[in-house]
């Protein structure tokens, strides 16, 4: 996803950096457990496997970006038409979690990171599809429904 001129917000959902040091703290202390079960020049070994895929899975976590520009809002390598929003809700807190307990329709589309505690519901109107909304975590809810209202009422005019 290239940031150009039509891109109206952007976001990568990273995660926290407390995140990093305990997992490679705990990468490190496995590495250094089951190295000391082998005796002889294998004692490297865990670290040379479990510290790269440490970071691998740290990187691969916080891959996820959202995007808005004038035609769609793309969420990874999800792609929704702006033509079929129809409207824009954050949720954070208790809106949040009953929108994705309780309230949680069985068809919606849902990409919910745990270390981030606001996301937007974007319902749609397309009737060849049969997801009602999608429920995406991101930082800065209110950034995203000003874009997309921005993209709505464009599209409207």
């Amino acid at each position: 996803m290239p940031l150009d001129d039509r891109t109206l917000f952007h976001e990568r959902l990273l995660l926290p950096w407390w995140w990093w040091p305990i997992c490679l703290a705990l990468a490190i202390g496995l590495a250094i457990e089951l190295g000391m079960g082998v005796p002889g020049m294998v004692t490297w070994l865990p670290l040379a496997v479990l510290i790269p895929a440490t970071i691998g899975g740290l990187l691969w976590l916080g891959r996820l970006r959202i995007q808005i520009d004038d035609t769609h809002f793309r969420v990874d390598d999800a792609c929704l038409p702006r033509e079929f929003i129809e409207s824009v809700e954050p949720l954070s807190q208790t809106p949040l979690r009953d929108a994705l307990t309780a309230q949680l329709h069985p068809l919606a589309f849902v990409i919910k990171r745990p270390w981030i505690r606001s996301a937007v519901r974007i319902t749609l109107n397309d009737p060849a599809d049969p997801t009602p909304y999608w429920i995406i975590s991101t930082k800065r809810p209110d950034e995203i429904c000003t874009a997309l209202e921005k993209t709505r009422c464009d599209a409207n005019s």
